[in-house]
Order: structure tokens, then sequence, then C-alpha cells
């Protein structure tokens, strides 16, 4: 966790089942609007990764892309963009992964890396980590070395951090939530 965590955890807006009943929304628009929260934010992650050696931010369309371009920005790094399937103008691999009612993809440029390039993977949320691995294996058959996986927020209840790291990579959020708070 940041040091700043309890503070950006207290600026994030919880909505009420939304968008179904029995879901707590952790809504960022807050800390975005807050200038001194979104620098907290972006500060948490300079800290944790200025003397690490990245070569680019590989952020998660779209809510990823918020920080981690200011991020690659702070950090002197390329920044390169994850999205959803159809979205990229050039040569792209894919990744389809299992979502709880069905499946998605993301693409990533085929020439976003070269091969041996240390990436960071960024995303505003880690709930099943589903997305969060499907980036990291796009970065992994491109030839890049996933350094560690980061978001504003971590759901551990859901699984997606645990199941992140049986996979092989660390993990860093900003702050938790757990379903009670």
């Amino acid at each position: 966790m940041s040091i700043y965590s309890d503070y950006i955890k207290s600026v994030i807006r919880t909505v009420p089942d939304w968008p179904q009943e029995g879901v707590n929304f952790r809504d960022i628009t807050p800390v975005l609007q807050n200038s001194a929260a979104f620098r907290k934010l972006i500060d948490s992650f300079v800290h944790r990764y200025q003397e690490m050696e990245i070569d680019a931010i590989a952020a998660i369309d779209a809510r990823g892309f918020i920080i981690g371009a200011p991020l690659a920005y702070e950090l002197g790094c390329s920044f390169v963009p994850v999205r959803k399937k159809g979205k990229l103008p050039f040569k792209t691999i894919s990744e389809t992964y299992t979502l709880e009612y069905g499946e998605s993809t993301v693409e990533l440029h085929s020439d976003a890396f070269r091969e041996g390039d240390r990436i960071l993977v960024m995303d505003d949320l880690i709930a099943t980590g589903g997305t969060m691995l499907a980036a990291c294996k796009l970065i992994e058959r491109s030839g890049g070395i996933v350094v560690e996986t980061a978001a504003i927020i971590d759901l551990p209840e859901l699984g997606g951090s645990a199941k992140i790291r049986e996979e092989g990579h660390s993990v860093f959020a900003a702050c938790s939530f757990t379903e009670s708070e």
C-alpha cells in the first residue's frame, strides 16, 4: 500500500447497489476531481517505481490510461495502451479472457515492445484479475517482462490479486477495500 493509502481511500466514493443491487461500486472520480488527491495518487506510484528499471507503462483501457500516462511522463518511460478489441489501428496481438458472464478480449500493437523490455502493467482496479492477467500474457507474448502489476484499488475478497500472484506477478495497489467497507 501507499503512504497515502488512507487519504486516497477516504476520497474514493462508494456507490451502493450500482451497477446492480448488492454491489458497492468504488468510484475514483472524486480522486480525479481533487487536485491534491490526484497528485498524491500519482506520487504513490512515482515513489514506488522511480528507482526501478521500467521501459514502459502498459495501461489498460480506459481508466488505466488516466494514471498510466502521467506516471510514464514522471518516470521518463514510454506509454503503451492495452485496448479493448477493435480499437487499435495497426497490426495487433490479442488475448481473450473469461468474465463472470462471458468473454472479453484485449489487444496490443504487435510492435509495442522490444524483447526484454521491462513493463509495469496498470489499471484502475483489481477485481477478479482477468483483465490484468490477459494484459500480462500479451506483454510476455510480445517479448516484454512484467515487472509488476499496479492499480489504484484492490478488492482482495474477489480473488484477483491472489490469482495474479499465483501466476507469478507482483501486485501493488494504492489502497484496498473489503466488501464491508
